[in-house]
């Protein structure tokens, strides 16, 4: 089965907006199309906007519980990655750095991202990095 590891702003996006194509993303890890695989400083930066950013808060409508109970829920459905291996390879944010790790660790395909650092690479070692559009894409392919 595929493994992909969805950075925290696919995964920010799948919460703020339902009908987009990151929820269709989590819909369908749901229906045992993929495996999502996420790390703990993934769940934190997912945390960190959804409480902390103002800007977004301004613009969409939710509470700190609707934003414990997707992380849980998410929690509860992916697969969990620790111990991520010190990888550096995203030179213009070192952050992201985490993504790459978790991916690598975890032995993923793909790498869904919208990170331009990120997707500028389109590839690190085995590991494709692409947007989520590319991604359900892909997995339309696989499961036709």
């Amino acid at each position: 089965m595929t493994k992909a590891v969805l950075d925290s702003g696919v995964l920010v996006s799948a919460f703020l907006t339902p009908k987009g194509v990151s929820a269709e993303l989590l819909y369908l890890a749901y229906q045992e199309v993929f495996q999502i695989y996420l790390c703990d400083e993934i769940f934190k930066e997912i945390k960190r906007v959804l409480l902390e950013y103002p800007h977004i808060r301004k613009y969409y409508s939710y509470s700190n519980r609707q934003v414990t109970m997707f992380c849980e829920g998410l929690r509860a459905a992916v697969n969990l990655v620790t111990k991520l291996p010190s990888i550096k390879t995203i030179i213009n944010d070192p952050n992201d750095d985490m993504v790459v790790a978790c991916a690598v660790k975890a032995k993923a395909n793909y790498i869904v991202t919208r990170d331009d650092d990120m997707l500028i690479l389109k590839k690190y070692k085995w590991i494709k990095i692409v947007p989520p559009e590319e991604f359900i894409e892909i997995l339309r392919k696989e499961t036709l």
